[in-house]
């Protein structure tokens, strides 16, 4: 179009050029004219060509941008279609080409990124299959490579924030991401399950034989050698409750021999199979707790799926199922985690990741038939008392530390220790525990687990319910009498005692025919009234508490206990939870519940709050 009206130029301006003068001026006007008529009219009919070709391209090609939305939500999986007629091929051609351009774009930005981080780029991201809008997403999972620990945190809290993805965002991170970052997102507060694979399908069992066979056919396979005496005791007899026992032994020396005889599959079919029975998915994950203390065995439990189970049961409402799931995540978190947590040492606050620096400890110590989630709920109410306070039902806490004293001090790491303890030998699960029952077996077993646990690295306030206080004392004269745990009883900055029976309870020898129907266990027998062990332990600790200057608070009961539908005394009287150092509170309540508060505001818990607090003092801020 342009040729033409320069032709017509031309030839206008040859044309004003010849001639005589005279006719020249005319000429020029007259060409001028219908060089404007012609120019306008190819100009006019050129938009209107460009204008019907644009309407007949549109008519001929539609794209369909449900397409390309349809094939992003197939998640991780990409389906190529055959198209149906020459429509179809168009339109898919041209998307396909789109896409193409995107994902260059796409690449090239991430390459850059990784020039910039003077990082190479990882093999993963160098085949990205990403629109410009997720670039962001493949950033951050960039930074999770990073050899910068502080990147690589940071990005794993950056994708944890983030809830607004969809769900094939999701699914393809969950594909890229590492063991290591699979852990932290794990152990990130409130984060997205959908960031977590689920578990490989698992292989089929043979012929006849049942998820508890094979579970038996495991704990039968184990060497003998170092094996648990209960864990043999109870094979032999093929127990029903083989999770339990294995759960039980130590299975540290054994972790290589379990993963390879496909144990890890198979707890995590029972589990499955057992999602009517919180116990039994309890303790399969106290196995595999405990299976995580060997990091030799880290990656074999990731790829089995076991992180997002325990993810999923980290976000439990019930605090047992998330203090277990939270001890296999910190055992796993060897990017933040440097303790590691035995069997029975449960992590009550913080089980997340956080940013609040820890800056002391607080443990927990249980009595004879006590536990550590139990033993430290809010007390329990009445009937009448739940009707009246029922618009404040939601404010009942199964477990108070965890609960309370996080809150209101949130830079304490908050421990609780259990172990089994029986009233009588009748009531023991194994006749090999018999010998572990004595506070001196017993204070060994735990200043090791402690000792695992970072304890005594920071200051320390320990707080015990009844036998509970005597093995703190028995502990802390034993590590006084081990140069490798001086730390920890230089550390202990306050003890606060719960009716501990410090010169002996009646119930011990309440009387003869009692004893005798009991049968008491070594615990009880150790509890008895002036009994010269107990003495000389009091007497060896009060030297050592008044030397160290320890801060002690002792709560004495006021109210009788009812013991089995005969009996009701006064477990631990006052004259025996007098330690003889430190302020004695009376409480009108009864044994059990003198270390469970009513109320956030009630007396008792105030109090406590305010010894450790003192205690501490110097370390936190409240």
């Amino acid at each position: 179009m342009m040729s033409v009206a320069a032709l017509r130029w031309i030839c206008c301006r040859r044309l004003s050029t010849a001639g005589p003068p005279g006719v020249k001026k005319v000429l020029q006007w007259k060409n001028l004219r219908k060089f404007a008529k012609v120019t306008g009219a190819v100009v006019l009919g050129g938009c209107l060509f460009i204008t019907y070709e644009v309407v007949a391209l549109d008519k001929a090609v539609t794209i369909d941008t449900s397409a390309v939305i349809q094939e992003k939500y197939k998640s991780y999986i990409y389906l190529k279609a055959t198209p149906s007629d020459e429509n179809e091929n168009l339109t898919a051609g041209i998307t396909n080409k789109a896409r193409k351009e995107l994902h260059k774009a796409a690449r090239w930005f991430v390459e850059i990124s990784s020039r910039l981080f003077f990082q190479s780029l990882d093999e993963h991201f160098c085949h990205v299959d990403a629109d410009p809008h997720e670039v962001a997403l493949w950033v951050l999972l960039k930074k999770t490579q990073s050899a910068n620990k502080a990147v690589r945190l940071l990005a794993v809290q950056e994708l944890a924030d983030n809830h607004h993805w969809h769900d094939y965002q999701y699914q393809t991170a969950a594909q890229v991401i590492d063991h290591r970052t699979t852990v932290g997102l794990a152990r990130s507060a409130c984060v997205d399950l959908r960031f977590f694979r689920h578990p490989p399908a698992l292989p089929d069992l043979e012929e006849g034989l049942s998820a508890e066979d094979g579970l038996r056919q495991l704990l039968a396979s184990l060497p003998l050698s170092e094996v648990d005496k209960c864990v043999q005791y109870f094979t032999s007899l093929a127990i029903r409750e083989s999770t339990q026992s294995l759960a039980a032994q130590r299975v540290q020396s054994h972790c290589d021999h379990i993963v390879a005889s496909g144990g890890l599959q198979l707890l995590q079919r029972v589990y499955q199979l057992r999602k009517d029975s919180p116990k039994i998915q309890r303790n399969i994950v106290r196995i595999i707790g405990n299976l995580t203390l060997n990091e030799g065995v880290h990656q074999a439990i990731a790829q089995s799926g076991w992180v997002s189970v325990l993810a999923e049961m980290m976000q439990s409402p019930h605090v047992m199922h998330a203090s277990h799931a939270a001890r296999a995540l910190a055992n796993l978190d060897r990017e933040t985690v440097k303790e590691k947590y035995a069997d029975g040492i449960y992590i009550l606050h913080p089980q997340t990741r956080d940013d609040q620096p820890i800056k002391a400890d607080v443990l927990f110590i249980h009595g004879i038939l006590g536990a550590a989630f139990k033993t430290w709920r809010q007390k329990d109410r009445s009937l009448l008392e739940e009707e009246k306070e029922s618009e404040s039902k939601d404010d009942y806490t199964d477990c108070w530390p965890k609960s309370w004293l996080a809150a209101d001090c949130p830079n304490l790491r908050v421990l609780s220790v259990e172990y089994d303890s029986h009233l009588s030998d009748w009531m023991s699960k194994c006749p090999a525990e018999n010998q572990r029952m004595s506070l001196a077996y017993r204070s060994q077993e735990l200043l090791k687990k402690l000792k695992l646990a970072g304890v005594g690295e920071r200051p320390v306030v320990w707080v015990a319910h009844s036998m509970g206080g005597l093995l703190v004392k028995k502990m802390l004269l034993d590590a006084s009498q081990d140069p490798d745990m001086h730390g920890l009883l230089k550390n202990t900055k306050g003890i606060m005692f719960y009716s501990v029976p410090h010169y002996g309870t009646f119930m011990a020898e309440y009387s003869v025919n009692v004893r005798y129907l009991l049968f008491p266990s070594i615990e009880v027998r150790e509890l008895c009234k002036d009994s010269p062990a107990l003495r000389d332990l009091n007497e060896n600790f009060l030297n050592m508490a008044k030397e160290k200057q320890i801060k002690v608070l002792s709560f004495a009961e006021m109210l009788p206990t009812t013991i089995g539908p005969m009996i009701k005394i006064i477990v631990v009287p006052k004259q025996s939870a007098d330690l003889g150092i430190g302020e004695l509170i009376e409480v009108d309540v009864d044994h059990l519940n003198i270390c469970k508060p009513e109320k956030k505001d009630s007396f008792l818990y105030r109090h406590s709050l305010k010894f450790i607090q003192e205690a501490l003092q110097s370390y936190i801020h409240h």
